[in-house]
Formats: C-alpha cells, sequence, structure tokens
C-alpha cells in the first residue's frame, strides 16, 4: 500500500513539474515579444510627445508664455525617397513668450511609424543650410528616433521675432524594404525646460523598383558587302558611248643583238646535242623503240602459218 501512495505522489510531483516547466516557457515568449515590440515601437514606449499631434498654440499644454513655438513652413513633403535623393523641409520658430530668450535652439528628429521596422542612423542624413552652404549633421539616437545635433546653432531670439531655417533628408538604398512610413518633428528648446508648441508631419517612404536583368542582344548576321560597281561608260552629248583613248604602247626597248650560230627569230628551237645535252631521256626512248621492234617481230612469227 505505502509503495504505490508513494508512486501516486511521484507520478503528481512529475506532472507538477512539467506544468511548472511550460508555464515558465510561455512567460519567456510573451516577455521576448514584449521586449521585441518596445524596441521597434520606441515612440510608443517612451511616450516622446513630439511624435503625435501637437496641441493648439493657446492650449494649456503648450506653455506659450514660457517657451518658443516651431512648425514646418509652407508646404511639406509628402514622400522621402530611398534612394540617396534629398527632400527639404522648411522650419520656422518664434518667440512669443514676452521676453527675450537668449539661448534659443530649433530640433529636427525623425522616427519610424512602421510597427516592426526602426529607422536605422546609417541610411539616414541630415543637413541645415546654415551661411549660404549645407552642413552635415550628427544624429543621436533618442528615445523615439534620430535627434539633429543643433546645439551650434543656438541663438538670441527676442520677443516677437522668428527664425526660418531649412533642413534636407536622404535616405539611403539600403534603408529596410519594410519601412514605409517615417515621423519628422521641429521643435524649439528655449534650455528652460518647457516644450512649446512642435510641428509634426508624417512622409510616405519609396523604395526604387530594381531594375529587370537585360537580355542579351541577338547577335545579328552582318550585312554583304555590296559588289563594287563597275565604272559606267561615259557618254557624249548625242548619247553616245565615249571609248576612253588608248595610251600608245611604250616602245620596245632594242633587243641585244643574236649571238653567233644562233637560229634566227621566227623558228623554233633546235634541240641541242652538246655536251651539256641531256641524253637520259634520249636513252630512254630508243630502248623503248627497239623494245616495241622486238616486240612486233615476235607476234608476227607467231602469227605465221605453220607449214
Amino acid at each position: 500500500m505505502r509503495t504505490s501512495v508513494i508512486n501516486r505522489f511521484a507520478k503528481n510531483d512529475r506532472a507538477f513539474s512539467g506544468r511548472r516547466a511550460l508555464a515558465t516557457l510561455a512567460t519567456t515568449v510573451v516577455l521576448a515579444g514584449g521586449v521585441q515590440i518596445l524596441a521597434t515601437d520606441t515612440a510608443w514606449a517612451c511616450g516622446d510627445v513630439r511624435y503625435s499631434t501637437p496641441p493648439a498654440i493657446d492650449a494649456p499644454g503648450a506653455n506659450k508664455a514660457l517657451a518658443p513655438v516651431a512648425d514646418f513652413r509652407g508646404p511639406v513633403a509628402a514622400t522621402i525617397g530611398a534612394d540617396g535623393s534629398w527632400t527639404e523641409f522648411s522650419v520656422g520658430m518664434a518667440n512669443f513668450t514676452g521676453a527675450e530668450l537668449p539661448k534659443v535652439v530649433p530640433g529636427f528628429g525623425l522616427a519610424s511609424t512602421t510597427r516592426g521596422t526602426s529607422l536605422r542612423a546609417e541610411d539616414v542624413r541630415v543637413e541645415v543650410m546654415t551661411q549660404g552652404a549645407w552642413k552635415p549633421l550628427k544624429l543621436n539616437q533618442g528615445c523615439a528616433g534620430l535627434d539633429a545635433d543643433l546645439n551650434s546653432l543656438r541663438t538670441s531670439l527676442p520677443d516677437g521675432r522668428s527664425a526660418n531655417l531649412m533642413f534636407r533628408v536622404s535616405l539611403s538604398p539600403d534603408t529596410p524594404q519594410g519601412l514605409s512610413e517615417v515621423a519628422v518633428v521641429t521643435d524649439a528648446d528655449a534650455g528652460n525646460g518647457q516644450q512649446g508648441r512642435w510641428g509634426f508631419h508624417t512622409v510616405k517612404v519609396t523604395h526604387p523598383k530594381a531594375a529587370p536583368a537585360a537580355k542579351p542582344a541577338a547577335a545579328k548576321p552582318a550585312p554583304a558587302q555590296p559588289a563594287a560597281a563597275k565604272p559606267a561608260p561615259a557618254q557624249a552629248a548625242d548619247g553616245k558611248a565615249v571609248t576612253a583613248p588608248v595610251a600608245p604602247a611604250a616602245p620596245a626597248a632594242a633587243a641585244p643583238a643574236a649571238p653567233a650560230g644562233a637560229a634566227p627569230a621566227g623558228t623554233g628551237e633546235l634541240a641541242q646535242t652538246g655536251a651539256t645535252t641531256p641524253t637520259g631521256f634520249l636513252a630512254a626512248a630508243s630502248a623503248a623503240v627497239l623494245a616495241l621492234g622486238a616486240g612486233v617481230m615476235i607476234a608476227v612469227r607467231r602469227l605465221r602459218p605453220q607449214r
């Protein structure tokens, strides 16, 4: 009886251990998924108010009396091409606090609004127009996205005055294809920790389409070369062909005097029998004639009837 009770407790303990291991694994998966969501949607995770609709300028949260305000000026670009090209943004900041602000600096930032795809610093370039030239800006990883370092542009802004700036943004072709939209923001910082009204705008990201591979062109046969045209005979005014005059033949050079004993001109060359004449051919011809004659004689004798 005791053995059966112990076995039953052992079985229950093993089942409890299995359920506890399964619960631990499920908790780990949930936490890992939550961490991933927080890492990719940083704007939602850290609560950066700039990446949301700004309040009205006279709303209680605008801090009109303490901080400068900023916003985009003119038409705002609707798209940014992830192809290395530049897209410009004009912004302005103003001081309506009733007093001069000695150290005001504009703000400019970007963040991904595409769930699951973040904006990488190595894919983004931001420049500002200053003193008639474009100046590259360092990008700092902020709570929600990338913030341009503009501390070198801090300036004094009197009450009732505004300042306009021009920024431009470029996304590299290596930008993740899943990134379909980004948010651009601008604000102004007076160094007193107060947040004035800011500008917020969403921009679609377009990706260049890969060019189709070019098909190899079929080799074309070389065209046949036309035959050289023969020059047409010249025609006189009456339409008759004109025969080109034949150039007179050059006078033949005087032939050297024939040596003594040479055959007169016009006669065939005579066989030479001198010491220098080859005799091999003559000997062979003579032998052939003798053999032929002997053969004829033998044939005649055989054909003569026997008496």
